[in-house]
């Protein structure tokens, strides 16, 4: 047969949104400047150039990516409810997040690089999504508040987009019913405790007494938390700590190993407050509680080194990154053995999905804290929940 009589190459009708889904898995996985349009290209199989028929630019892929999730989303989510209630809208929920677990960090990091408009319509969307739950679990739960119960709203969906944070393995079966279990204890949780206070911004000066070193770590932290590793410059770290761009070159050789040494910062705290909370305790069931409540205090008040610490990891040098995930995995490994203790019979792999649910509500509620009223007491209450369950 000739070249002449074969069947012309057809793009495929949903190339764009191939496009849109592979990018937002490479902007999850590596970080959104880690990703560049080729690498995008290389895996949907086709050329650079032949990206920009669809988009102008990445940015504008990340809007695509993001818009397409919300959409989903928000139609198996109503869908749900329409056949099923708040038990339907769940269930439909969980479908998505492990349909869907590579891209599902989007919605918690990779949100903040969408320019401005898209970022308000994004959380205008998901702010909607969660009023529908929210309406839905005050049917059945209607002496509830509308701020308790979307609080209660927001740690569910924590809970179901926590599969996107970890790696673990259990069949679709198992890790469906497990998510569906915690977050049913969780709207269930009969009564929060009052809403804290929000803590103030740190005053101008604050911190001005501490060594260069620590301004810059400081610094660093919180600027890499507002804007992003990639938007900061070290020229910008030493401007906001009080010191000569080319004075921080005397403390750290560059950008990447400044937030290295932040990261190391991060585990060390945690380790050493573990360490702590392990030599104190008198029993498994002591240990968890204070390990709950040292790792729920901590994070509020470290919530920029906290934010930093889970949202930075693509950015570090690899053997840096190499050796910090080893610390993590053996930070889980700790709640994994002391939950354990207090699930007999429950196989590691499930809860291991526990430990890591709870990880991410506390992330995620310490994170949305200027938007949903909150406290340690508050979400120690839920992380309890969350690991040990109410049946």
């Amino acid at each position: 047969m000739t070249s002449s009589s074969q069947a012309p190459v057809r793009r495929p009708r949903n190339r764009k949104a191939q496009i849109a889904e592979t990018a937002a898995e490479l902007f999850c996985a590596r970080g959104f400047h880690n990703v560049g349009v080729d690498d995008i290209a290389e895996v949907v199989g086709i050329t650079g150039p032949a990206i920009y028929r669809h988009f102008r630019n990445k940015q504008e892929i990340l809007v695509c990516a993001a818009e397409e999730l919300c959409a989903l989303v928000e139609s198996v989510i109503e869908t749900g409810a329409e056949t099923g209630g708040l038990d339907g809208a769940l269930r439909a929920a969980a479908a998505v997040a492990l349909d869907r677990r590579t891209v599902g960090r989007l919605y918690q990091w990779e949100g903040r690089h969408l320019p401005e408009a898209g970022r308000l319509v994004f959380a205008g969307r998901i702010e909607k999504l969660i009023r529908r739950l929210r309406d839905l679990l005050l049917r059945s739960r209607p002496a509830l508040s509308k701020s308790d119960a979307r609080y209660l709203v927001l740690t569910a969906l924590s809970v179901l987009a926590s599969p996107s944070t970890h790696r673990v393995k259990l069949s679709r079966a198992k890790a469906e019913a497990i998510l569906l279990a915690i977050a049913d204890d969780v709207l269930g949780v009969a009564e929060l405790p009052a809403a804290g206070k929000a803590a103030d911004e740190p005053a101008p000066g604050h911190g001005a007494l501490l060594p260069r070193r620590e301004r810059l770590l400081g610094e660093a932290v919180r600027l890499f938390n507002r804007h992003g590793y990639h938007e900061v410059g070290i020229e910008d770290i030493g401007a906001a700590a009080g010191i000569n761009a080319s004075s921080v070159y005397r403390h750290f050789p560059g950008k990447a190993s400044l937030l290295a040494a932040v990261y190391y910062r991060a585990a060390e705290r945690l380790n050493v407050a573990t360490n702590d909370v392990l030599a104190a305790a008198v029993d498994a069931e002591d240990a968890l509680n204070r390990l709950i409540e040292s790792y729920v205090r901590l994070t509020f008040d470290q919530a920029d080194l906290a934010a930093v610490y889970v949202s930075e990891n693509e950015n570090l040098p690899a053997d840096d990154r190499h050796a910090l995930r080893a610390a993590q995995h053996q930070h889980v490994d700790t709640w994994v053995r002391l939950v354990g203790s207090v699930r007999p019979g429950e196989p590691a792999a499930e809860v291991r999905f526990r430990v890591h649910a709870a990880l991410n509500a506390v992330t995620d509620l310490v994170r949305l804290r200027a938007s949903a009223p909150t406290g340690p007491e508050r979400v120690t209450t839920l992380v309890d929940t969350i690991l040990r369950g109410t049946r």
